[in-house]
C-alpha cells in the first residue's frame, strides 16, 4: 500500500515586514529629509559666508518668544498624536478622535502664530528683493514708493482709466472749477505734494540726497500744514520735542541733525516757514492744526538699509514657508480623520499611524529650523 503524503508549505512574502502604506510613506519621508537638509546647509553657508548678516531682533523683527512658542505647540500637538495612535490600538475610537481632534487645533495655533509673524516682515518691508541694503539704495527705492503712493492717491481722487499724466491735466482743471473748498483743498495738496516729489527726483539725480536728508524730509512733509498760533494762522512745518524723540527713536540722530533745527527748549515748538527759517513760538499757543500732507502719504517711509536684507529675507521665507505648507498637508490629513466622525474605527488605524509618523517629521524639522533662525544668529 503506497502512502502519497502532501505538505502545505506557507507561501513566501517578499519585502519588509510592514504595510505598503506605511513603506512608502518612508521612502517619501526620506525625499523630504533630504530635500529640508538642503535647504538648511544652504541656509548656513549663507550665514556664516555673509559677515554683517543681519541677527538684531529690532532690524529683522524676528520673534524669539513667537518661535519659542510655536515650537511648544508643535511638541504639544506630537503629545496628542502619540495618544491618539495608542487609543487607536485599544480601539478607544472617541478618544483617538478627540485628540487628533486637539492636534489639528495646534496647528491652526502654529499657523495663527507663524501668520503673526509674517505680518510683522510684510509691514515692515522685510521681503525678498524689497530691502535696501545700502543708503543709497534706500534712498532710491523711497523715490519709488512716493512715486507709486502719489499714482495711488491719484487714482483715487480721479478714477478712471486714463493715463497718469491725463489724470494730472484733469486734477488741475478741477481745482480751478470745483466750488466745493474741501474737495479743492485736498487736490491742491496733491497738486503741491506732487511738486515736491519732483524736486525730490531731481535732487537724488544730482546726489544731493542721503538717507538722513531723505527721513527728515518725509518728517517735515507729514509734519507740514496750517497751525494757529497766537490766535493767527501760519503755514509751515511745525515741530515739537516729542516729534524729534519719535524720529530719533524711528530713524536715528542723524534724520534729526538734517533738519537743521534749533535747540528746543521745554514748553517752545519750532515752526518752519521758508527754505530753512525755523523759528520758536510757544507750545500752549498752538491750539490748532490742519495738516496738509498727512492723509496723502499713508504708510509712506523711508526704508531702513539691512546688509544682506535680502539674503536673510528669502532664506527666511522659503525655510518657513517650506514647513507651514508641509504642516498644512499635515492638516489636510488630520481632517481626513476628523470627518469620519463616529464611523472612525479599525480599518483607520493604519492611517492614523501613518499620519501620525507625518506629523513627527514636521515636528522634527522645526526642531532644527527654530534655533537656526531665532537662536543661533547673532549668539554664533
Amino acid at each position: 500500500m503506497s502512502h502519497h503524503a502532501t505538505s502545505h508549505t506557507p507561501a513566501l512574502k517578499m519585502g519588509l515586514p510592514i504595510s505598503n502604506g506605511k513603506l512608502g510613506l518612508w521612502l517619501f519621508l526620506g525625499t523630504e529629509i533630504m530635500f529640508f537638509t538642503a535647504l538648511i546647509g544652504t541656509y548656513i553657508v549663507l550665514y556664516f559666508g555673509s559677515p554683517g548678516w543681519p541677527t538684531d531682533p529690532e532690524v529683522t523683527h524676528i520673534k524669539i518668544w513667537a518661535g519659542a512658542l510655536n515650537t511648544f505647540v508643535l511638541l504639544t500637538s506630537s503629545y496628542f498624536v502619540v495618544v491618539a495612535h495608542e487609543s487607536m490600538a485599544l480601539k478607544q475610537y472617541g478618544r483617538a478622535w478627540r485628540f487628533v481632534a486637539l492636534a489639528f487645533l495646534c496647528a491652526v495655533l502654529f499657523l495663527g502664530i507663524k501668520g503673526v509673524e509674517y505680518y510683522g516682515k510684510f509691514s515692515h518691508g522685510i521681503l525678498p528683493g524689497r530691502v535696501p541694503e545700502s543708503d543709497l539704495q534706500a534712498v532710491q527705492m523711497f523715490r519709488i514708493d512716493w512715486q507709486r503712493q502719489m499714482e495711488h492717491e491719484l487714482n483715487r481722487l480721479i478714477p478712471g482709466e486714463d493715463p497718469v499724466h491725463l489724470k494730472q491735466a484733469t486734477l488741475s482743471t478741477e481745482i480751478d472749477e470745483t466750488q466745493d473748498a474741501a474737495r479743492k483743498r485736498e487736490l491742491q495738496h496733491w497738486m503741491d505734494l506732487n511738486m515736491l516729489f519732483v524736486k525730490y527726483r531731481d535732487d537724488i539725480s544730482a546726489n544731493r540726497v542721503t538717507l538722513p536728508v531723505a527721513q527728515a524730509r518725509v518728517f517735515e512733509l507729514r509734519h507740514t500744514g496750517t497751525f494757529s498760533v497766537n490766535g493767527a494762522d501760519r503755514t509751515g512745518v511745525l515741530v515739537t520735542p516729542s516729534d524729534l524723540k519719535a524720529l530719533a527713536h524711528h530713524d536715528g540722530d542723524a534724520a534729526v541733525t538734517a533738519l537743521n533745527l534749533p535747540e528746543i527748549p521745554a514748553g517752545k515748538a519750532a515752526l518752519k516757514t521758508g527754505e530753512n527759517n525755523w523759528e520758536l513760538v510757544d507750545a500752549t499757543q498752538v491750539s490748532s492744526h490742519q495738516l496738509a500732507y498727512q492723509g496723502l502719504l499713508g504708510s509712506l517711509a523711508v526704508r531702513h538699509p539691512i546688509l544682506f536684507g535680502n539674503l536673510f529675507a528669502s532664506t527666511y521665507f522659503l525655510m518657513t514657508g517650506f514647513h507651514a505648507i508641509h504642516v498644512i498637508v499635515g492638516m489636510i490629513l488630520f481632517a481626513v480623520i476628523l470627518l469620519q466622525g463616529p464611523w472612525l474605527g479599525a480599518s483607520s488605524a493604519n492611517f492614523v499611524e501613518n499620519s501620525g509618523l507625518y506629523w513627527h517629521f514636521v515636528d522634527l524639522v522645526w526642531i532644527f529650523l527654530f534655533p537656526l533662525l531665532y537662536i543661533l544668529p547673532g549668539n554664533l
